[in-house]
């Protein structure tokens, strides 16, 4: 799954404020990040507040993921045909309400009702970050991307650790009303900064999404996407409910979720000059086999070591899949579609979580990580094949 999405077509620059035309998206994503870091580490409370059952919590999870597929796709369309900025507004708007809507909530129905606005909006302007980032600083849009990747890594990592240890002892409800104000901040900067360029779109015809359709080797590598994702994303549900049963706290629970989101800046930093032509099947198969290590091992709550390993080998899997496999994507797009392969990129990542939740979220942890291996499985052999293809494309 990637965080990076290509410009489309020519722009044309004029005067803008550089640092807000900067800090709105990125204060955005932080909301954004911090709505995936924290929604885990309070699904007991939730549970436990609203007396909901693990299908139910299921549901709460999966409906903003839902949302997020579908307003993704929609996000990635309209950015390149309308004013991007606006689409991004927009979808920053979606989100903040949403978000507030959920911290008001006291029912299972408004709950699920806040959680799908807010995905809707998450899913809008979640692919367009790294467009306004790269339209605003066209001399060096490595750089600015570099630092907003670093800056969601570091987010990923401490938001856990820092509400289980400060905030861990309040309602569930703050932390949405933190959420809900990190993108209001966002929006009013969005609101007061003039557009960075002038885009372009390019002129797609119906050949260029019959080519899409017909890349075979770019719904290998999404197959890819949905199976590794999904499986974390699996992680990501359980852990924290199945540590609750032991009567872990909060400040745990949120150490071990924010060993997943060190590991993987740690290690994405390590492998920034590595994927390349040599290296990248490699990495992408390591992916999944990291992957079907930590989940069982999540099992050994009563083992300190093993179950910091855990969280480690799945922030491991998240770096070796993320990177690598946006690469292939981008190489694989026809073009002009690159923009659309993207919010495929995210849609299949959504899909793969939405569905390997809702069919494990009440199964055994034995048979939970048996279906997870035939899944980090089928992912290897689609990197497998994927690299191959690119090895030969060079």
């Amino acid at each position: 799954m990637s965080l990076n999405t290509p410009e489309i077509g020519e722009t044309e620059p004029v005067a803008v404020s550089l640092r807000s035309a900067i800090l709105g998206p990125i204060a955005a994503n932080v909301a954004y990040v911090v709505e995936l870091t924290l929604v885990p580490l309070l699904l007991p409370a939730i549970q436990l507040q609203l007396n909901l059952s693990i299908g139910d919590l299921a549901w709460v999870f999966n409906a903003y993921g839902i949302a997020v597929a579908g307003g993704v796709l929609l996000g990635g369309f309209c950015g390149d045909a309308y004013d991007t900025r606006k689409v991004f507004a927009l979808g920053v708007a979606f989100f903040a309400a949403g978000s507030l809507v959920v911290s008001a909530s006291e029912s299972f129905e408004s709950l699920i009702a806040g959680r799908a606005l807010q995905g809707f909006g998450g899913g809008i302007f979640s692919p367009l970050v790294p467009l306004l980032l790269t339209r605003a600083t066209q001399q060096k849009p490595g750089r600015t991307l570099i630092v907003w990747g670093s800056i969601a890594g570091y987010v990923a990592a401490f938001a856990p650790l820092f509400y289980g240890r400060f905030l861990g002892g309040y309602s569930w409800n703050l932390a949405f009303a933190f959420i809900a104000v990190v993108a209001g901040a966002a929006l009013v900067i969005l609101t007061r900064t003039r557009a960075a360029v002038n885009p372009a779109p390019y002129p797609r015809s119906a050949k260029d999404y019959a080519n899409l359709v017909r890349t075979r080797d770019l719904w290998v590598t999404f197959a890819y996407v949905f199976c590794t994702y999904g499986s974390i994303t699996y992680y990501l549900f359980r852990i924290p409910v199945l540590l609750a049963d032991y009567e872990v706290s909060a400040t745990s629970v949120g150490l071990i979720l924010s060993i997943v989101w060190l590991t993987f800046s740690a290690l994405s930093t390590l492998l920034r000059n590595m994927v390349d032509k040599p290296h990248i099947r490699t990495i992408m198969v390591a992916a999944p086999l990291l992957i079907a290590v930590g989940l069982p091992l999540s099992s050994y709550s009563d083992n300190l070591l093993i179950l910091v390993l855990s969280p480690a080998f799945i922030g491991g899997g998240l770096a070796c899949s993320n990177a690598p496999s946006t690469q292939l994507i981008l190489k694989f797009a026809p073009k002009g579609m690159s923009a659309i392969a993207m919010s495929l990129d995210i849609t299949f990542a959504r899909l793969g979580g939405i569905l390997t939740v809702a069919l494990l979220a009440e199964a055994e942890v034995a048979y939970a990580a048996l279906a997870i291996c035939f899944s980090c499985f089928v992912a290897a052999f689609c990197a497998l094949t994927a690299c191959k293809t690119a090895a030969v494309l060079g």
